[in-house]
């Protein structure tokens, strides 16, 4: 029994893996999953409260304002993940995962710069700091990095499919 069941999940998985890699880009997708796993870390900073503001990084002035009852913190938090979240589309329609959005081409352009330029500003942040940065800002100026260099490695391998009206 084992054995007809380890067969037929190869088998299946071969077949998924051979549709991704043929009909989908791969870094895309990645991109696109990375970008959906902050957008709900974001939501889920929203549900957590002050003590997931302060544990994420988000500032004393953040989470003193969302334990005060403020409504400003989740109001920019929930922005955030609404644009992680929208990012995380335009990845999986780069991919071909999901009909063409509009602007596609400038809009992959622009989230792989902004994931980039993010991630890189901790270069300048060292330089002026000598060293001396939060964790908060150097963990994720790295994830972002990671995050952009999907995004770049995806974009390029799908930049020719591209058409210039995207």
């Amino acid at each position: 029994m084992a054995c007809i069941r380890g067969n037929f999940g190869d088998r299946v998985l071969w077949r998924i893996r051979l549709a991704v890699s043929e009909n989908y880009n791969i870094s895309l997708i990645i991109g696109a999953g990375l970008s959906a796993v902050a957008a709900l870390l974001h939501v889920g900073i929203v549900i957590g409260g002050p003590a997931w503001y302060r544990f994420f990084g988000a500032g004393e002035r953040f989470a003193a304002a969302a334990a005060a009852g403020r409504w400003w913190p989740d109001l920019a938090t929930l922005g955030i993940a609404g644009v992680l979240g929208l990012w995380s589309a335009y990845a999986l329609a780069g991919a071909g995962v999901i009909q063409p959005l509009p602007l596609l081409r400038i809009a992959l352009v622009l989230i792989t710069a902004v994931y980039l330029l993010r991630g890189l500003a901790l270069v300048p942040a060292l330089l002026v700091s000598r060293g001396k940065v939060t964790r908060f800002f150097f963990w994720s100026s790295l994830v972002c990095i990671g995050y952009g260099a999907f995004h770049l490695i995806g974009l390029v391998q799908v930049w020719s499919r591209l058409s210039q009206s995207q």
